[in-house]
């Protein structure tokens, strides 16, 4: 079996372009978006108030994921992130699987975090469906020129907003903790224990951008000293607001949490008053920027390096720009393909939990993935390795509650092996071996 591995650096180019507060900043951004603006009230219409123990579940297990992941980006530094790592834990034939399920999720999220995004913008002036579906182009057209200029400037500018809305969120929990009424936690289980499991899965989108920063690795100045350190942070800034976020949405808003679809704008209202409204369009704009700009840059250098192992269309690896340009390629694919999904779910073909989940059932197979991985190449009796062993357990029970949803990440794995198999030298064409 063939054991060369996905490249550890883009060739061409030369590192320095992330520290630790731009990278903190990038890891941020693809976490926190999404989750701060509806996924708090989505979790509530599934589980109601234990809809909190699911939040508090998955910040406890992502710590050891994100750590394991950034062990790994820093030991492994390149634009494959977890494909690249499935390859050395496991050989090649792995790898296209994992690789797919992490770029074809790209197009899937993208889309329902604009469109979250966009129904905040939409909302001040008391407009519809086709305001929000605007503001949503808007956000990902901002994104992909953001990284077609390239990651230094984009990510200076993230961490601008992130500190921003960092603020913001800490904020917005602050002046409406006191108003959190005890009765709006009971009854605390109204679907039961396994709806704890169900509002996990919706969850998890909001959980799922530890792995986009192994793919932007590379493009750190000294990898194995910033990565493990910017996403320590990341963790920790994340953990704070979502639980927070998730405790007064519940709290503050009681039976309406399940049922807005703008639940930070609500909240707001009840602490600042009606100014509430243009100010979480602005937060909401900016975070679903933060989302939508990080995925991009980490599924399009992705993109490049499956392009160049041959797991994709080898015209995604070549760039008609000199060496150290951005991956214009698969950026551009990866724009066209949000945009026709976005158009979709703007016009009701889809719906956004759908978007939600299928996304979801995506990031929870290259976590898994990337877990196996790094439970394999970590050292072992390290504490790093144990974590990645947790994560994987924890992982493996998220994934049965995905549910039919489970079909696309198997349908992915079967296209991904098919176009290899499909695109491998046949064995009269290889060069024969020297005696």
């Amino acid at each position: 079996m063939e054991r060369t591995q996905l490249p550890d650096t883009v060739p061409g180019r030369s590192r320095g372009g992330l520290a630790i507060g731009t990278g903190t900043a990038l890891c941020v951004g693809a976490v926190l978006g999404p989750g701060a603006l509806a996924l708090a009230s989505s979790a509530a219409a599934v589980a109601g108030p234990a809809s909190v123990l699911a939040w508090l579940g998955l910040i406890a297990v992502s710590l050891p994921i994100a750590l394991a992941f950034a062990a790994l980006g820093a030991r492994h530094p390149g634009g494959g992130g977890v494909a690249s790592f499935v390859q050395r834990a496991f050989g090649k034939r792995w790898a296209a699987p994992a690789g797919w399920w992490f770029f074809w999720a790209v197009p899937l999220g993208v889309p329902a975090a604009a469109l979250i995004g966009g129904q905040y913008a939409a909302a001040v002036g008391g407009r519809g469906r086709g305001a929000a579906l605007v503001f949503a182009l808007l956000v990902l057209a901002a994104a992909y020129g953001a990284n077609l200029v390239g990651l230094r400037l984009s990510g200076r500018l993230q961490l601008l907003m992130v500190g921003f809305l960092a603020l913001l969120l800490a904020v917005t929990i602050a002046v409406t903790s006191p108003q959190v009424e005890r009765d709006h936690f009971t009854p605390f289980l109204p679907q039961g224990w396994a709806s704890v499991g169900d509002a996990a899965v919706v969850l998890f989108f909001a959980f799922a951008g530890w792995e986009a920063l192994s793919h932007l690795s590379a493009e750190f100045s000294a990898p194995q000293r910033d990565l493990p350190r910017a996403t320590l942070l990341a963790w920790g800034i994340v953990a704070v607001l979502y639980l927070g976020l998730a405790v007064v949405t519940i709290g503050v808003l009681g039976g309406r949490a399940g049922t807005t679809t703008t639940p930070l704008t609500l909240l707001l209202e009840r602490g600042i008053g009606p100014a509430a409204r243009p100010l979480a369009a602005a937060a909401a704009l900016l975070l679903t920027f933060g989302a939508v700009n990080t995925y991009l840059a980490g599924g399009a250098r992705l993109g490049q390096a499956l392009g160049r192992e041959g797991a994709m269309p080898r015209l995604l690896a070549t760039d008609s720009a000199g060496p150290g340009a951005e991956p214009r390629r698969p950026l551009t694919v990866l724009a066209l393909s949000s945009v026709a999904v976005m158009l979709a779910s703007a016009f009701g073909l889809l719906g956004l939990d759908s978007l939600f989940r299928a996304t979801s059932a995506c990031l929870v197979a290259v976590t898994l993935a990337g877990l196996l991985a790094a439970v394999v190449l970590l050292p072992r009796r390290s504490s790093l390795r144990t974590g990645a062993l947790v994560g994987s357990a924890a992982m493996g029970v998220v994934l049965l509650f995905c549910g039919p949803f489970l079909l696309l990440p198997a349908a992915l794995a079967v296209a991904a092996v098919a176009f290899r198999v499909r695109n491998l030298p046949s064995r009269a064409t290889r060069t024969p071996r020297k005696a």
